[in-house]
């Protein structure tokens, strides 16, 4: 069975760090290419980044660029998103998602709650 399970989130300050963990399970990690993707209330959900399986290839949503990393660990089978600078926008439940890169979801089935992220002060 596949399984992507986030954690790491929680109530943060603007300008503060945070840093998102998505374990994986029951596929080839190490092949997938993996994306990070949120959905504030009220709103669409928003791609916010992706990495190809061996980390060349590296994409950024506009609205995170220069602030976000999106890093993985094959070893390990977890996919990261360090989080700086927070904003009151970033503010949204966050998603990981396997064989997606730059905002498409073939399999979203397989995606965990989610982790909620909070920026407020």
């Amino acid at each position: 069975q596949v399984q992507l399970v986030e954690s790491g989130g929680g109530l943060a300050q603007p300008g503060g760090p945070l840093r998102l963990s998505c374990l994986a399970s029951g596929f080839t990690f190490n092949r997938s290419p993996m994306s990070w993707a949120r959905q504030a209330p009220g709103k669409e959900l928003e791609w916010v980044a992706g990495i190809n399986a061996n980390s060349a290839d590296i994409y950024y949503a506009d609205s995170v660029k220069g602030r976000f990393t999106i890093s993985r660990d094959n070893f390990k089978n977890t996919l990261y998103l360090q989080m700086n600078n927070l904003k009151t926008e970033d503010t949204a439940v966050y998603y990981c998602a396997k064989d997606s890169l730059i905002g498409d979801y073939p399999d979203t089935a397989s995606w965990g709650q989610g982790t909620q992220v909070t920026v407020s002060s």
